[in-house]
């Protein structure tokens, strides 16, 4: 056995050995503080959300019928409500890599990932939510998901938020998984374009139908991510760098109740140049459309996406050509005592096929992680790159408080 692999067999070792010691903590983050709940009542294993948790989050962070009076401060104003506390959570996330084929075959991320998060009620049926990313991969990256909720306006079931988040939230939440391993299609920067399906700037609007289980989600937003503003000929500062917005639908529909399936389609544009020739700008139209589909009664739950991505112009240049690429994201959790299961086993296939070739990615990852408390639990994760045939381990703490 030559020395990288003694290496990995003994990190493998050593957290096996924490992962199956019975330890057992007690700390409560941010939204449990605050109604004094488990963290099992919103997600299993966090920071995956069960069904409650979906609904917390979509009432704006509140539980409307544990609203009371006394936990707010009016200051003799009916139109204030200022909660009595302010509720701030901590998430920190430490990993050691390991990886084939590389220059550096093993790695001490700690911190991979540290964040201030906060949310709450400002109004009735008004929420807000934030997080600020203190330290991501060793940079500090600011402000990431930040929105207002309007909640049930005018009593129907349609919700607004405005503000920054990931535009890939009507398909999954990139912020919830449980791998190190991304979703990769959302990722997908095609050529020099600047438009994907993470974090933007806009309004994300909901509706229910409850009669036929139908959900419809509506997005506009700048499309091209979250730079900085800049300075503009009107002196004035902007995020968006042309005159276009883009424009999303969802469609979901529940089909029992264990099972249900979705459309997606986004349409967009954006003015880019050339970089041999920066004086010359020219548009790239982007369309993605896709389906899903769920499947789970708690114990086994499948989710499998596919998307198609089209760009006539992502290199802007003067005789441009249609690129498509293709991304399908297959995810199978395994709860074997369902939201009080302890281990939790993941599986998940990534792949992105591009005619821009470099953007091709092909992945396995298996995963398991052991709760040693409700709000700290250990990873164990292989990952297979298919692509470059190359094979990654990650073992990893998830903590929140």
């Amino acid at each position: 056995m030559n020395r990288k692999k003694i290496i990995l067999a003994l990190l493998l070792a050593t957290i096996a050995v924490v992962i199956l010691a019975p330890l057992t903590a007690d700390a409560i983050p941010a939204f449990a503080r605050q109604y004094k709940l488990s963290c099992t009542t919103c997600h299993a294993p966090f920071p995956r959300l069960k069904e409650f948790g979906n609904e917390f989050a979509a009432n704006g962070f509140t539980i409307p019928e544990q609203e009371r009076d006394r936990d707010f401060v009016t200051a003799g104003d009916d139109l204030l409500k200022l909660n009595r506390t302010f509720p701030v959570g901590v998430r920190f996330d430490a990993y050691t890599l390991i990886e084939s084929d590389s220059d550096v075959t093993t790695d001490l991320q700690s911190p991979w990932a540290l964040k201030l998060l906060s949310g709450g009620a400002l109004a009735k049926d008004v929420g807000y939510y934030f997080y600020f990313f203190m330290d991501e991969r060793g940079e500090v990256a600011g402000v990431e998901d930040a929105y207002i909720h309007f909640n049930n306006i005018k009593g129907s079931t349609f919700d607004l938020m405005v503000g920054q988040f990931q535009t890939s939230d009507p398909l999954m939440k990139r912020e919830l998984r449980l791998t190190y391993e991304d979703y990769m299609a959302y990722k997908v920067n095609v050529g020099l374009s600047h438009t994907n399906l993470t974090y933007d700037r806009g309004m994300m609007m909901t509706y229910d139908i409850e009669k036929t289980g139908t959900g419809l989600v509506g997005l506009i937003c700048n499309g091209n991510g979250k730079p900085d503003a800049e300075d503009t000929e009107q002196g004035t500062k902007k995020y968006d760098t042309d005159k276009y917005k883009n424009f999303a639908v969802k469609v979901n529909q529940n089909l029992g109740p264990y099972a249900g399936a979705g459309y997606f389609f986004y349409y967009g544009k954006e003015k880019g140049f050339d970089p041999d020739t920066p004086d010359n700008f020219y548009n790239n139209q982007i369309i993605y459309h896709g389906i899903d589909c769920a499947l789970g009664n708690g114990m086994f739950d499948l989710t499998v996406q596919y998307l198609m991505r089209t760009d006539d112009n992502p290199g802007f240049v003067a005789n441009p050509v249609d690129v498509d690429t293709q991304g399908l994201i297959a995810e199978l959790v395994i709860s074997p005592k369902k939201d009080r299961s302890r281990h939790y086993f993941t599986l998940l296939y990534n792949q992105v096929d591009s005619d821009w070739n470099n953007h091709d990615y092909e992945t396995m990852t298996a995963g398991a992680t052991y709760l040693l408390a409700r709000n700290l639990r250990a990873t164990l994760e292989y990952t297979n790159n298919l692509e470059l045939k190359t094979h990654r381990g990650v073992i990893g703490l998830v903590s929140g408080f």
